[in-house]
């Protein structure tokens, strides 16, 4: 049996449970392995911390199953059950396209294409693109993967994170997230810790021929764990300004020439028009720099008609001048005076993208105005087009806008627009959160002006959509001061956390929310509730010791608030965190206490109403512990009655989950027929589309066959 389940194929398949338990049906599978470690080990085994200590674990188990065939068919049978992911690697959607009017960098792009041609010799093959804002880095890199498509048939991924909401950019667990994504790995299977994001990325691209793409990198951290370690895999960095100390071919894009400044300005705006502004084009080529945006943007006047383009003088402005900015300027100058402002004003919250409700929030105008203006500023290069009829800004055109809004519309005009577009946002969020979580009491009513959504789809798909927006905007409402919007849109991120797993999009807002409440708030349900949120957050993303520290501060809050629901709620948390870190003694107790709360919460007060399902819910996480505890017996009883209440409710999907725990206590008690009965039952109750579910109770299927 031995050879059934190697020390090394046990010491794999503990590591990438114990690192990856995406989703709901992986932290079932974590459950179950840490009480088949405990009955291999005889004692209560702690989930390990360290590679190191799952080699160790994995060690003590494998030391015992020679002598125990029961327990080595189970543990091969479960091996099994793990989902592979080496085949999940897809081609992706590949680079975006390259531009038509690319103009030489012929010595860039040598550079590059040695780094992607030479032998490897044991070195990575790494490269950094870097330059100044509108320089035409993204292009290069872009040029390059259409020029090299062939050397690369196992794929080519593009992640671009200029437009992350987070004030230093995304953190690199998060650039792994976007780059698996890409990669075709669905949702579920991506594991939440930033250690075993990176063993699965470089398990799909091992042997492989690809090129990963960075865009907009800024800063080492994020993309230092992406340096591949397989020869024929070429990670481009593309940084907008200066280089980082990471180990890379550094590879400068400078501006164009002159003759080659030209010569994109022909292929932009055609030879003839170029011609006849002949007399203006050496103080084109003067304002432009060699900047590509600059140049560009300038020669999309001419196209359209512009006859005078009425540049700044470089010299007269040498000081501020910069080319991005002055094209910005020139931008402003040709649009409608209105279209500048609502520019100006919607670019001063840095928003990572900017829809026709947004901006006319920040200009106080209508949607249909607003709409226009932005496809006005959209032809004059204010701002690109993004899917789903969204825009967005250049950094640097949005930071020069951002810049003038004040000494154009006077800070009282700024300070009101902002609040006009935090207003809108919160209550779009009110509203699809409400939706989302019709019947929870952590999401506050809809608001009774505003746009209602029809189903809970629609209040996640909405909440989605704006996510990079609403976690912007705590950070906005905290630096304007409205601190009463911050911590209503941190709260009202909670249907994301729980329906949509968008744990990494919303950490950075949850712990500025948190730190606002304890400034502002201290001791408050408010605080509570957003504590308790990023502990779930935390939880999830498998960072156990800063999940426990938030646990117990929504503890304290809500019980200095004297709100025992909030407080019973936080003491299961402190249970589940528990539970998923193998210390069943522990979160069994805190279940207890949770159940002990929730019956001093007097009939007729805030929450009493709710009692019946959070005991059902409360015994049924003690009835998991129970099991993990060896205590088969109180476990079955728990779990009966659980999976009785949730029938009685017609909620099918507790209902299910109930069963399939009821099932596994029943299995270890060796009562097989029983347990595939009740796994038939919770089959019937899924839908397809819980795959995952309903293949972890086929696996489970399969170790309920093993004989005695």
């Amino acid at each position: 049996m031995l050879d059934v389940v190697a020390l090394s194929a046990l010491t794999a398949f503990l590591t990438a449970v114990g690192n990856g338990a995406a989703g709901e049906m992986g932290k079932q599978l974590l459950l179950s392995t840490g009480v088949l470690a405990r009955r291999a080990t005889g004692r209560e085994t702690p989930l390990p911390a360290s590679r190191e200590g799952w080699e160790a674990l994995a060690g003590q188990v494998h030391a015992r199953l020679g002598d125990d065939r029961r327990q080595a068919a189970e543990w091969a049978l479960l091996l099994r059950s793990l989902p592979g992911d080496a085949a999940a690697l897809a081609t992706g959607g590949g680079l975006p396209p390259a531009s038509r009017h690319f103009t030489d960098r012929k010595d860039v792009v040598r550079q590059l294409r040695r780094e992607v041609t030479r032998p490897a010799a044991g070195r990575p093959r790494v490269a950094q693109l870097y330059g100044p804002p509108g320089i035409g880095t993204t292009a290069v890199a872009l040029h390059l993967g259409a020029a090299c498509h062939d050397r690369f048939p196992d794929g080519q991924f593009y992640v671009d994170l200029r437009d992350d909401a987070g004030e230093l950019g995304p953190a690199p667990a998060a650039v792994l997230l976007r780059l698996l994504r890409q990669m075709g790995v669905e949702a579920d299977r991506i594991p939440p810790t930033e250690a075993a994001r990176e063993q699965l990325y470089r398990r799909l691209v091992s042997g492989r021929r690809a090129m990963v793409v960075i865009d907009h990198a800024s800063s080492v951290a994020q993309v230092r764990r992406l340096i591949p370690s397989t020869p024929e895999v070429f990670l481009l960095v593309v940084v907008s300004g200066r280089p980082f100390l990471l180990e890379s071919e550094p590879v400068a894009v400078h501006p164009l020439t002159g003759r080659y400044s030209l010569e994109m300005m022909r292929k932009v705006a055609g030879r003839d028009r170029i011609t006849r502004a002949r007399a203006q084009i050496p103080h084109v080529l003067a304002h432009c720099a060699g900047n590509a945006f600059a140049l560009k943007a300038t020669a999309m006047r001419l196209l359209a008609g512009d006859e005078e383009l009425d540049l700044p003088d470089p010299a007269a402005d040498a000081p501020e001048s910069h080319p991005v900015r002055d094209t910005a300027r020139a931008g402003c100058r040709r649009v409608r005076p209105g279209t500048a402002r609502l520019c100006r004003l919607t670019a001063l919250g840095g928003w990572p993208s900017v829809s026709a409700r947004l901006a006319a929030a920040a200009a106080g105008v209508s949607e249909e105005e607003a709409a226009h203006m932005l496809a006005e500023a959209a032809d004059a290069q204010l701002l690109e087009s993004l899917p789903d009829d969204r825009y967005r800004f250049r950094p640097e055109v949005g930071r020069y806008l951002a810049d003038t809004a004040g000494p154009e519309h006077g800070i009282a005009e700024c300070s009101a627009a902002v609040a006009r577009t935090l207003d809108a946002l919160l209550n779009r969020a009110l509203h699809a959160a409400h939706a989302a979580l019709p019947q929870s009491w952590r999401t506050e009513p809809a608001p009774a002006q505003g746009e209602a959504y029809a189903d809970e789809a629609a209040g996640v798909a909405v909440l989605a959509a704006e996510a990079g927006n609403l976690v912007r905007a705590v950070s906005v409402a905290r630096e304007y001061e409205h601190i009463d919007t911050a911590l209503r849109l941190g709260r009202a991120l909670w249907p994301l956390q729980l329906k949509a797993g968008h744990w990494d999009e919303v950490l950075p807002a949850l712990r500025i929310a948190a730190r606002c409440a304890d400034e502002h708030q201290p001791g408050s349900r408010t605080a509570g509730a957003l504590h308790f949120q990023l502990g779930h957050c935390l939880g999830e993303l498998g960072r156990p010791e800063e999940a426990d520290r938030e646990a117990d501060s929504a503890v304290r809050a809500e019980r200095e608030a004297g709100h025992l629901r909030g407080e019973a709620s936080s003491v299961e948390l402190r249970g589940l965190l528990s539970l998923h870190r193998w210390l069943y003694g522990s979160a069994y107790e805190r279940f207890v206490e949770a159940e002990h709360i929730y019956g001093r919460i007097p009939a007729g007060q805030e929450g009493a109403d709710d009692l019946p399902r959070a005991y059902a819910l409360a015994r049924r996480h003690q009835g998991r512990a129970l099991r993990g505890m060896g205590r088969l017996d109180e476990s079955r009883r728990l779990l009966e009655g659980a999976t009785e209440f949730f029938a009685g409710r017609g909620e099918a999907y507790n209902q299910a989950r109930a069963l399939t725990d009821l099932a596994e206590t029943l299995h270890d008690a060796g009562e097989n027929p029983e347990a595939l009965t009740r796994i038939s039952e919770a089959e019937r109750l899924l839908t397809p589309a819980a795959a995952p579910h309903l293949g972890y109770l086929a696996a489970l299927r399969l170790r309920c066959g093993i004989p005695a």
